[in-house]
């Protein structure tokens, strides 16, 4: 089945989402894996922290674009972020008791369940677009297409000022002590015989 260019680049759009994803899924399992190999005998312990410290650099700039990106796609446990921050260095992880290492490890696998399910969100949608199903983006619009129609703010507050005009105009004409009155000015000014 041919696609049409606009599903095309649908399709491109849902691609590159999946990329973006699958990275920050890397990323955040190499985050994992630097925290749990800092503890192991003969460790370069350095070279660990530095390694670490990049890592949650990386994690935090992929995050928010990755979240400005998805928008209503991004389904990614809200506490991910607070993981990321919380873990200030490996040493200061490690000399935690075993129980706060245990929760921190939980709550990194549920934040890596979060990106996975999001991941094969984006893999179904992007195989459904391939296959020519009507599938959407979000709130981000198709690249070189319209906006999907709706009214921006400027010109919803000027259709209701218009709106508001209008319905005073209509009241006044039809209450019989304006109606002359307005119907006078109009004839005056316009030089027509309303009445």
């Amino acid at each position: 089945m041919s696609l049409s260019k606009k599903q095309q680049k649908l399709v491109e759009q849902l691609e590159k989402r999946v990329e973006m994803c699958r990275e920050f899924m890397n990323d955040w399992l190499l985050f994992n894996q630097i925290l749990s190999a800092y503890p192991n005998p003969g460790a370069n312990k350095a070279q660990l922290e530095n390694q670490f410290l990049k890592i949650k650099s990386k994690l935090a700039r992929e995050h928010k674009v990755l979240k400005d990106t998805l928008q209503t796609d991004y389904n990614i446990d809200q506490n991910l972020m607070n993981i990321v921050a919380g873990a200030t260095s490996l040493e200061n992880i490690h000399v935690q008791s075993e129980v706060a290492v245990k929760k921190l490890q939980t709550e990194w696998h549920r934040a890596f369940i979060s990106i996975n399910e999001t991941l094969g969100s984006l893999e179904d949608k992007k195989a459904r677009g391939e296959a020519g199903e009507k599938v959407f983006l979000g709130l981000v619009p198709v690249a070189g297409e319209g906006g999907g129609g709706g009214l921006s703010p400027a010109a919803k507050k000027n259709l209701l000022i218009a709106g508001v005009v209008v319905a005073v105009f209509v009241f006044l004409w039809f209450f019989p002590t304006t109606h002359a009155m307005y119907a006078d000015a109009i004839n005056k000014f316009f030089g027509t015989t309303l009445k």
